[in-house]
């Protein structure tokens, strides 16, 4: 399987959770690495923490904003000061829209897909000025086990996770011979979590009894840079949720 080594990775999203674990173990794998978040605090300390766990690599820290109306010119910007790349990793994330049915209205709707759909889409459509050409190439997707098990009151939010499963085959499509793949994790140990972990009843939801480490997920990435043969694929890494 071909090596990421020496390859140039972006990780929008890459200062924190799932995806400094990607950007960690893209520069164990010996890739160069630029990191991209809206907090530019976060995202400088983060950079400045893998270069003490590596201190030959290429690491360089970017500030991007997904959040607003100007985000394509954002996403733009960020290509263009990074230059020509050999894949992408879009991991951000906004807190989950969770709330009952009968309290969204429009609004709500539009700004529960904005990081989640929307950017991702318009990622897509920028990719194929600084990626170089053909299958060696990749652009990897996030979604969740909520776009695979339906839960209570998350209906606004699960179509557009559930929506990422097809435009991810769809952009494999549109955007051949660069490939287009998603990862869709079940819960992870995060630091979102607080310094109690994830609570045992989190971990009872699994068939393993436990949940997934940010280490184990990095490595569902990290794969689909390596498989040329991937395109239009979902790992989906959830300790079995989805099965109770």
């Amino acid at each position: 399987m071909p090596s990421i080594k020496e390859c140039t990775v972006l990780v929008i999203g890459g200062s924190s959770g799932i995806g400094y674990g990607v950007a960690e173990k893209c520069l164990l794998e010996g890739a160069k690495v630029h990191i991209a978040s809206s907090n530019a605090s976060r995202v400088g300390k983060s950079a400045v923490a893998l270069k003490q766990k590596f201190p030959s690599a290429e690491i360089t820290a970017h500030i991007c904003d997904l959040a607003g109306e100007d985000v394509e010119k954002n996403l733009e910007h960020l290509f263009s000061t990074i230059g020509s790349l050999d894949h992408i990793v879009f991991t951000a994330g906004d807190k989950l829209a969770i709330q009952p049915l009968e309290t969204i209205n429009l609004h709500a709707i539009r700004r529960a897909g904005h990081v989640r759909f929307a950017v991702p889409l318009l990622l897509a459509k920028l990719a194929p000025r600084f990626l170089n050409a053909g299958p060696k190439s990749s652009l990897t997707l996030t979604t969740g086990a909520g776009s695979e098990k339906p839960f209570p009151n998350w209906s606004l939010v699960g179509g557009y996770l559930t929506g990422l499963h097809g435009i991810t085959r769809n952009l494999a499509l549109d955007l051949k011979p660069l490939r287009v793949n998603l990862v869709s994790p079940g819960v992870i140990a995060t630091p979102l979590w607080g310094s109690g972990g994830v609570p045992d009843n989190v971990k009872d939801t699994t068939t393993l009894g436990k949940v997934g480490t940010v280490e184990e997920v990095a490595e569902a990435y990290v794969y689909l840079m390596k498989d040329t043969n991937a395109t239009g694929a979902c790992i989906s890494t959830n300790a079995g949720s989805l099965l109770l």
